[in-house]
């Protein structure tokens, strides 16, 4: 039986109560006001404030961004819509992350917890000063109330992790105890105390009457530094500081949220989101288009220093950008018809004409970090991989994956790929007839390129052009933000350019991104249909590892797998955050692991 439905069972077996017999407390386990996935937190017990942040920031004016897309709902934790960003600071966690650390978590709503060594249960104590912006106290109700919902309504991701909760109670106001469910092999997931710290948490009160699976434009009752001033669906939402917002002294909130005021303003086109930000209607832009860092801001404000463009490196995987394919459809269902596809186009040329050379072609699901697999399998990564030999291919232990010369610089050249890819098309079944590639029966190669970007069309239409030497006909389809977002949802496309983004410390998203449980689940972020025991059981073992070194071999591990198998036909990212500013908007000097962090920025002049 598959995990998650074993772990189902176990949620029917032992179903939430407020005020049920409470589970058993973990035992020989003392209150701690922090929790690290390995080792211990960095900080210790009584830390002033993080490192990457000015605890004397000085708070006032507004901060605008001007950004691409749109939106439909202040709900960010269900399945239908498309939240409005920012939303994340009107909505609080009993734990929050410290961003110069893999993945260690510092008090907030719960001011300690309690964890046992074999991590099967954990009770977090809240914060008797935690507030609704309303005034009334945040309880252990509220919490119950959260696991309950999200449970039924939430994202697949979420549905997925808190399905292991096998009890929850809340013996006082305060408290709230979990016990989750061991795994198949008796052990438990080590990542789910902190999962369940990561929470969002909702006030009971306020969603009596209302439908949790909706989308809403009424603003929620939050208890986060900011609520929401005024939304516009799909044009602008206006968030205010919380001026007596409870938890403004903690550690872990200081020299946080300054702006009295977040502007986001959405644009479709991301051009003309530069150029708002150029007139002054923006005061921070996170740039991912090369070209536009080239030369798209030389102006008179850039010469006289009014703006301000910086290169900030930063340790995190990048974004896994790529054109995946939709391996729930004919033909990208045969690994050598993808990796036929990933032969044709050349690379080289697209970085330096598309990108002006300042991106990195990508070849990791973990790109830019030390979990990327690199070389050949070392001994501990080996050890992972060894149990599925005879269901990996050979070369994936003596051979390291490398993306194909498509510039002509490598032995077989530009012409080469496309004699290799019309061999692997041949021993798939296609031929080329009338300069098209058909099947056995006559039927053309031709799909569609879904975009929800109009500035990916430049890479998605050289990709398509450079398929016409094969005889394939690729059209490229660019749809409106809701559109894209349902037809991702229910994995409605042939190809699309997307992306994957983890953490420095993975763990069981890999299974909502890659596993087989996943990839029927609308919504969910399996976005190929990747159906592999080996890549499930790798992804699983993930949150079970016990040391940092353990760790990131078995990432390399599934990196490794996942790059074998030619799901998607790698595009690029870029070492640092190019970051342009207004000069009047500050920020720290130490830039964390995960790089820079907005919400820690200033106004100097208080405008």
């Amino acid at each position: 039986m598959p995990f998650l439905r074993l772990a189902l069972l176990c949620l029917a077996l032992f179903p939430l109560a407020a005020r049920a017999e409470p589970p058993p407390g973990p035992s020989h386990a003392i209150a701690m006001p922090a929790i690290a996935m390995h080792g211990e937190p960095a900080y210790p017990p009584g830390f002033a404030h993080f490192a990457y942040v000015n605890p004397d920031a000085p708070k006032g004016g507004t901060l605008r961004q001007a950004v691409t897309g749109g939106f439909d709902t202040l709900n960010p934790h269900v399945v239908k819509g498309v939240p409005a960003l920012g939303l994340g600071f009107v909505f609080e966690t009993m734990l929050t992350r410290s961003w110069d650390e893999p993945f260690s978590l510092y008090g907030l709503l719960a001011e300690s917890l309690e964890v046992p060594e074999d991590r099967s249960a954990a009770v977090f104590h809240l914060n008797p000063a935690a507030r609704w912006h309303d005034g009334t106290p945040v309880t252990a109700a509220d919490v119950l109330f959260s696991l309950e919902v999200q449970r039924a309504h939430g994202t697949p991701n979420r549905r997925q992790f808190y399905a292991k909760v096998t009890s929850a109670a809340a013996p006082d106001e305060r408290t709230v105890r979990f016990a989750f469910a061991p795994g198949p092999d008796g052990r438990f997931d080590r990542e789910m105390p902190l999962l369940m710290g990561l929470m969002p948490i909702h006030a009971k009160a306020w969603w009596a009457g209302r439908d949790f699976a909706a989308t809403t434009l009424d603003p929620p009752l939050g208890s986060g530094p900011y609520r929401v001033k005024q939304a516009e669906a799909g044009r602008r939402i206006v968030y205010e500081r919380v001026a007596d917002y409870w938890g403004r002294d903690l550690p872990s909130r200081r020299g946080l949220f300054n702006a009295d005021t977040l502007d986001f303003t959405y644009y479709r086109d991301d051009s003309v989101a530069l150029e708002a930000f150029l007139a002054g209607q923006g005061d921070v832009r996170r740039e991912s288009d090369p070209a536009k860092w080239a030369t798209g801001y030389d102006g008179p404000a850039l010469r006289a220093g009014r703006i301000v463009l910086e290169e900030l490196p930063h340790r995190r995987p990048e974004f896994a950008r790529g054109l995946i394919f939709n391996t729930r459809r004919p033909p990208f269902q045969d690994i050598r018809v993808r990796q036929a596809l990933g032969l044709a186009t050349d690379f080289a040329w697209i970085g330096k004409t598309l990108f002006h050379g300042a991106l990195v072609r990508t070849a990791s699901y973990y790109p830019n970090s030390e979990l990327a697999a690199e070389g050949v399998p070392g001994p501990e990564e080996r050890s992972v991989l060894e149990p599925f030999r005879d269901r990996l291919p050979p070369e994936l232990f003596t051979t390291p994956f490398t993306l194909p010369h498509t510039d002509g610089s490598g032995p077989a050249g530009a012409r080469g790929n496309l004699r290799e890819a019309l061999r692997l098309l041949a021993e798939a079944g296609w031929r080329v007839s009338g300069g098209r590639l058909t099947d056995g029966a006559g039927h053309p190669f031709a799909f569609e390129i879904l975009l929800g970007n109009p500035a990916d069309e430049r890479v998605a239409l050289e990709y398509a052009r450079s398929l016409e030497r094969l005889g394939i006909a690729a059209t490229v389809r660019t749809v409106d933000n809701a559109q894209y977002q349902a037809r991702l949802d229910h994995f409605d496309f042939d190809m699309t350019l997307r992306w994957w983004v983890s953490s420095l410390s993975p763990g069981n998203e890999q299974l909502y991104y890659y596993g087989s449980e996943a990839a029927d689940q609308p919504g969910s972020r399996n976005y190929p249909g990747i159906r592999d025991p080996v890549v499930d059981a790798i992804a699983a073992s993930i949150a079970e590892a016990r040391t940092r070194a353990d760790l990131v071999a078995r990432v390399r591990a599934l990196d490794r797998v996942l790059l074998w198998g030619q799901y998607m036909v790698p595009l690029f990212h870029s070492p640092a955050d190019r970051m342009a500013r207004w000069s009047r908007l500050k920020h720290p000097e130490a830039t964390p692991l995960y790089g820079p962090l907005v919400e820690s920025w200033w106004i100097e002049d208080g405008g």
